[in-house]
């Protein structure tokens, strides 16, 4: 899609939220609130431009495990990739979107194919995903870099 050069976009002035503040998560909280949730957005490279997904995950022993469909885009991305994996972005968040507060946390990472049966079987047991169709394996994100904020009240 092109933008229209007639079209101009004007940024709008910065406006706090009083009595919020943002503060930066270390690595092991941040990893520790993704795994308490089951939703995450995984963003990789497709056709040379990002793409994102939504799916849903698992934490196991600080990897992200996902599970993917036969014939889905990621599963072929990992195919194509073999052993050396593929740099992905992982996402997810819980956001009170009318008390502004919450947390966001992505883990940056290689994703690999799971190709152990017994470790893909586990997961088909432990990760069921929320659409139809035949998941054919599971992907490991080991992260590399994992940020996080939390969007709080302030202190008094």
């Amino acid at each position: 899609m092109k933008s229209d050069p007639a079209i101009t976009t004007t940024s709008l002035p910065a406006v706090s939220m009083p009595g919020r503040q943002m503060e930066e998560l270390s690595a092991d909280e941040a990893l520790q609130l993704l795994g308490t949730v089951p939703l995450g957005r995984i963003v990789f490279t497709r056709n040379a431009l990002p793409a994102v997904r939504p799916v849903n995950h698992l934490l196991d022993a600080g990897d992200i495990i996902v599970r993917v469909q036969d014939g889905s885009t990621l599963g072929a991305l990992l195919a194509a990739q073999a052993d050396a994996g593929v740099v992905v972005a992982y996402e997810a968040d819980v956001i009170d979107q009318g008390a502004h507060l919450g947390w966001s946390v992505v883990a940056t990472g290689y994703a690999t194919a799971v190709t152990a049966p017994s470790e893909i079987e586990r997961y088909a047991h432990l990760l069921h995903p929320w659409v139809e169709g035949t998941a054919s394996g599971a992907i490991r994100i080991r992260p590399d870099l994992i940020t996080g904020f939390r969007l709080r009240e302030s202190s008094p």
